[in-house]
């Protein structure tokens, strides 16, 4: 699929964004585990979430999704062998979580992916999985993988690197284990799955850093209403930021302090972004953003721990920051070349096709800004956060921006292309 974009007259309305993409897989994977019914109001019928719903009911869970509305039926923690490996798509966090779940199941599951997946390292998951009783086969490192659950014992485990995939992982397995499991993270990541667990009623103690879960503790079902992703937002916040004049509000978005660092650092480089109506969707924060195009984006440096709140946003803080008077300076980011691509060196190949001057390194990139972009053919190499990042700049560039690749897209977010030509209409 081939999608062109260029430099419209205008760039304005009112938008409210899919389900939000993290918290729909983990209100499915803890509703599965939950005594009752649940029900999640704005799941999020993308790709990656579909592949979620299709192992669990490979796995015996009644989940009936009409629309955005899923009706999820737990079973306290107790599933059926499934008769064929599970496949998690194109899904790591389908994948990585379904580890911590299935490690505890009295029965050998193969867990497998698409080509994409299969190449995404798994061992940070498998080896403490394996600490705790799991017993794991396959090269221990990628899909596929053999995976025989038991009586896992607790854990306590520092990560090596921010990940809330891991956390989450580690933390359903704790769930189902004999005592307190204990994990501490370098850098706080996206704590959805911690205050999901307290939605259904599970105790979870967080100091700081450090996450404690006593095991044995079963889920009571609970009504969930999923904000706004704000990784889908974010295109659309830089695409107001770079284009003149345009004006976009974005409603319902949610803007958990562990994932708004798109928004806190948009509005670091001059964005003007307003966050109206403040307020709560069960345990996540939710506001209306209001994006202005014309303020003029300076030059940043984004590192440390600002790197797990932006991680999924990089590419198109790339964008924005191509935009930005100066030399931005991304690193401590290289968890980004096994993504969906190696998207350090995407960005740095495909952003060059259109003028921008930027320069790969190990662990991210420098971008000098200010450059005006000329539109070109780009390749989204299979990557749906690179596609939409690369239709982006192609708003703000001279000329016709063609992307290949653009039906990765669906993946993550199908509504992209038709949301983004209502607000050229």
């Amino acid at each position: 699929m081939i999608i062109t974009t260029a430099a419209p007259a205008r760039l304005q309305g009112e938008l409210v964004m899919p389900g939000d993409k993290s918290i729909s897989h983990r209100a499915a994977l803890i509703g599965s585990l939950a005594r009752g019914d649940t029900e999640v109001q704005g799941f999020l019928a993308a790709q990656d979430c579909l592949s979620t719903l299709s192992c669990l009911r490979a796995l015996g869970v009644s989940a009936v999704l009409r629309g955005d509305r899923l009706l999820i039926r737990g079973g306290g923690g107790v599933f059926t062998a499934p008769r064929k490996p599970l496949d998690a798509g194109n899904s790591g966090t389908t994948a990585r979580l379904l580890l911590g779940v299935l490690a505890a199941q009295q029965f050998e599951t193969t867990l497998t992916g698409d080509p994409s997946l299969r190449k995404r390292p798994m061992d940070r998951v498998v080896e403490p999985l394996k600490r705790m009783g799991a017993q794991v086969e396959g090269d221990g490192t990628r899909l596929p993988l053999r995976i025989r659950g038991g009586n896992l014992k607790p854990l306590t485990y520092t990560l090596p690197v921010a990940s809330a995939q891991v956390k989450s992982a580690l933390l359903l397995a704790g769930l189902q284990a004999s005592g307190l499991t204990v994990i501490e993270e370098p850098f706080p990541s996206r704590n959805h799955t911690e205050l999901m667990f307290e939605q259904f009623g599970v105790t979870v103690a967080v100091a700081g850093n450090r996450i404690s879960i006593e095991g044995k503790q079963i889920p009571v079902a609970s009504q969930v209403r999923v904000p706004g992703d704000i990784s889908a937002a974010a295109f659309f916040l830089v695409a107001g930021a770079i284009v003149p004049r345009a004006v976009i509000k974005i409603k319902d978005v949610g803007i958990n302090p562990t994932r708004r660092g798109i928004v806190d650092l948009l509005m670091e480089m001059g964005a003007d972004i307003q966050i109206q109506n403040r307020r709560f969707w069960g345990k996540e924060e939710v506001a209306d953003l209001l994006v202005r195009g014309g303020a003029p984006l300076r030059a940043i440096t984004v590192g440390g721990d600002a790197i797990p709140r932006v991680i999924d946003e990089i590419p198109i803080l790339a964008v924005a920051a191509a935009h930005a008077r100066g030399v931005t300076v991304i690193r401590d980011a290289a968890e980004l070349r096994v993504k969906e691509s190696d998207r350090i060196a995407a960005l740095a190949r495909e952003l060059a096709k259109l003028g921008a001057e930027i320069e790969e390194r190990p662990d991210g990139l420098v971008i000098e800004g200010g450059r005006p972009l000329t539109g070109a053919v780009v390749e989204s190499g299979g990557d749906h956060r690179m596609a939409m990042a690369l239709a982006v700049a192609g708003l703000a560039a001279s000329g016709k921006t063609t992307v290949r690749g653009a039906e990765a897209i669906k993946i993550s977010f199908p509504a992209f292309l038709s949301i983004l030509r209502s607000l050229t209409c």
